[in-house]
């Protein structure tokens, strides 16, 4: 490993893609721009760990346990020395080894992209912040999906700006892949 920077890979799953239980909202231009990230971590020797989330329950409304919808998308699949973390939580360190696994390696700086914006890429920026490290959201390598709110209707471009404009404010930067290429 040459950097103590990690990239971290939240939830880059089929159910999430198109033919999946949640569809997203432009998903697959987000994991395209993953997957350059990926494939730059990768050149340089950093250390990519993948997310990865199943609901405990068969009932879930999509990352159902066993499913061939909560296995990670083809379009980021792990190679086999990058570790993928399971989780069951929003938090992706909560009751994981994620934490254990970027100490081990002397990670310092955490980079985040996957999905989706509002939960799960929103609870791993926070709660990694929270842990100490520097974190970076590329917020074009991220999706997510229209809400709904006492009936007020969020589409997916409004919910994804809002959560990386919060987390700008006052976690981490957030930049556009190509930024953060460029800046390496």
């Amino acid at each position: 490993m040459n950097s103590k920077t990690a990239l971290i890979v939240v939830d880059i799953q089929n159910d999430y893609f198109p033919g999946g239980l949640w569809t997203l909202s432009k998903v697959e231009a987000a994991a395209a721009k993953a997957a350059q990230v990926i494939a730059v971590f990768r050149e340089r020797g950093d250390l990519v760990v993948h997310i990865r989330h199943e609901f405990t329950s068969a009932d879930a409304p999509f990352f159902r346990p066993g499913s061939e919808g909560a296995q990670l998308h083809p379009s980021v699949i792990n190679q086999p020395n990058e570790p993928v973390v399971l989780k069951h939580y929003i938090n992706s360190f909560r009751e994981t080894e994620l934490k254990v696994v970027l100490d081990r390696h002397g990670i310092e700086a955490v980079v985040v992209v996957g999905n989706m914006s509002h939960m799960c890429v929103d609870g791993m920026t926070r709660a990694a912040v929270d842990f100490g490290y520097a974190t970076t959201v590329l917020h074009d390598a991220c999706a997510t999906l229209d809400l709904e709110f006492n009936g007020v209707k969020v589409p997916a471009e409004q919910v994804h700006a809002a959560f990386m404009a919060a987390l700008s404010f006052g976690y981490a930067p957030v930049i556009s892949t190509a930024e953060y290429l460029q800046a390496l």
